[in-house]
């Protein structure tokens, strides 16, 4: 014990310094970490919505309209595949089904063949290879009626959810807020924490937009009041479009020149006139095809149209080239900043509906620090005092590592970029009695060794190396229980797990590393011949 190589020694030096000076920025102020030297760490820990405030959201995925746009798809591309065999038919959807009605009955084999293999084109590649996501049978009288599967309905719902907390994300990233905790929830649910944003309708507002964009042409002289022709559709105008003597009502082509998948750039901008407009940039290819529907209808309408309302219809003057254009409207600096942000993230692939909110004021969060603060401090003074009365020398080198122990903590946590809620300070408060019930074992096994006619080093030696196997133990059994909650748990049960696990790996390593450096240099110094433990 006594003799502590020099490797060990520089180890645990480096990694207590380091772990230091991870944990230091969680004890300065905004403008004092601003003039920190930028080599230094300059992370925080980031405060979970109990202790800052923010809204919390709990989403529910409509897959619903998901499945329909599936169904559709799947009937175009059987459509056109057997049409394309030259076979006469008829289609719908039905109740989830799609039933393709053969004019020519005698064409079922070959027909049967073609949808044969289309689901080994479209459908195989959603749900794995050699698995498809569509099915078909054939009802009496030649009808054949095909419907997704169930593995393909699990699939595409997971996708969606995937691509649905990516928009999210972006949205909120766009805000400009920090931290937001965006993950599924259950079976098509998707929670929503947003620490530090104290606005809920603006934030339901922005993440439960569909913003499905599309630009399409607009159909000349129809009344409000006249019938739709084939091929087109009928959209509501927005209220920053409507006024006295226009219609409310516009019909476009159902062709889409253009979808906001094409987009690469959206945002605030002003026009001649310093208003508000948002500006937008295509990509290449939805560059050129904007430029071609341009310059092919020139003095005509064509609409912007963003979750089935028409926002803009401006008149196209001249050939727009540039692949970019803006959206004019009534719009304010805040509304064309928010559709602007829209626009980049992208659509959501299904509407969400909020099924739970809840809002926690940043003067609630205050008081959660303020009495997580009081009962750690209150604990950790109870503790050193208790130790120190107990053994003296020894509890005042348990009190040192122990506050290094807690640094550790900070400093890591700051480093990995975890959330730290009020059931984690609840994890820190349980491992400071984890370290310290650590160097009890040991002393008290020291006071054993010394009680039974040991010299005082060798109780020492003996009580550091018979400890090791029953601090072992009891700690190896708890950082599994935290690995089992973080892994079944969610929420604040994951933050108690993540730092209790933190908190177990510290105190064995100043437990047991760092208490036993410091008492070897004191012992080889001293070489003291009686123990007062």
């Amino acid at each position: 014990m006594l003799n502590f190589p020099r490797w060990k020694i520089i180890m645990i030096t480096l990694l207590s310094f380091v772990g230091i000076m991870m944990a230091v920025p969680n004890f300065l102020t905004d403008d004092q970490l601003k003039n920190y030297p930028d080599f230094l760490p300059h992370k925080k820990v980031t405060l979970g919505l109990d202790l800052q405030g923010g809204v919390h959201l709990l989403m529910e995925v409509d897959l619903t309209e998901v499945k329909k746009e599936k169904l559709e798809s799947k009937r175009a591309d059987i459509r056109d595949a057997l049409r394309a065999e030259k076979i006469v038919l008829r289609s719908s959807i039905r109740n989830d089904t799609i039933h393709f009605n053969l004019t020519d009955k005698s064409q079922l084999e070959k027909a049967l063949d073609v949808i044969d293999d289309s689901i080994e084109m479209i459908g195989g590649s959603l749900t794995g290879i050699g698995t498809a996501d569509i099915e078909y049978s054939v009802e009496p009288g030649g009808v054949i009626v095909v419907k997704l599967t169930e593995d393909g309905l699990i699939v595409r719902g997971d996708e969606v959810i995937t691509q649905s907390i990516e928009v999210i994300r972006r949205r909120i990233d766009g805000m400009g807020t920090t931290e937001p905790k965006i993950q599924k929830q259950g079976t098509g649910r998707i929670l929503v924490q947003v620490p530090g944003f104290d606005d809920p309708q603006k934030l339901k507002q922005i993440i439960g937009k569909t913003a499905k964009l599309s630009f399409q042409l607009v159909k000349s002289a129809i009344g409000p009041l006249d019938r739709v022709p084939p091929g087109n559709e009928r959209f509501p105008m927005a209220e920053s479009e409507r006024y006295p003597g226009a219609p409310d009502t516009i019909v476009v082509s159902r062709r889409k020149i253009l979808t906001g998948e094409n987009l690469v750039d959206a945002g605030l901008s002003y026009d001649q006139d310093n208003r508000p407009v948002v500006s937008f940039r295509f990509d290449r290819i939805g560059g050129k095809k904007f430029a071609d529907v341009t310059r092919k209808n020139v003095n005509r309408q064509f609409a912007i149209i963003l979750d089935g309302v028409v926002i803009s219809a401006p008149n196209i003057q001249s050939p727009i080239l540039g692949g970019s254009g803006i959206i004019t409207g009534n719009f304010t600096v805040e509304t064309a900043s928010e559709l602007g942000l829209l626009l980049r993230a992208g659509a959501l692939p299904a509407r969400l509906t909020v099924v739970e909110e809840r809002t926690v004021g940043p003067d609630l969060g205050s008081d959660n620090i303020e009495a997580g603060k009081t009962a750690a401090l209150i604990g950790l003074a109870a503790v050193m005092v208790y130790i120190f009365l107990t053994y003296g020398t020894f509890g005042l080198v348990t009190n040192f590592v122990l506050t290094v122990n807690l640094l550790l903590i900070f400093g890591i946590l700051s480093t990995l970029g975890a959330t730290l809620t009020m059931p984690g300070i609840a994890g820190i408060v349980l491992t400071v009695g984890m370290a310290v019930d650590a160097n009890v074992l040991i002393f008290e096994r020291i006071r054993e060794e010394y009680h039974k006619g040991k010299e005082a080093l060798s109780s020492l030696d003996a009580g550091y190396d018979k400890a090791f196997s029953t601090i072992i133990d009891a700690n190896v059994t708890t950082f599994i229980a935290a690995l089992i909650l973080f892994q079944f748990g969610s929420g604040p049960i994951k933050g108690f797990a993540v730092t209790l696990a933190i908190g177990i790996a510290t105190s064995m390593f100043t437990a047991v590393s760092m208490s036993r450096m410091i008492i070897s240099f004191w012992a080889v110094r001293k070489r003291p011949e009686k123990l007062k433990i």
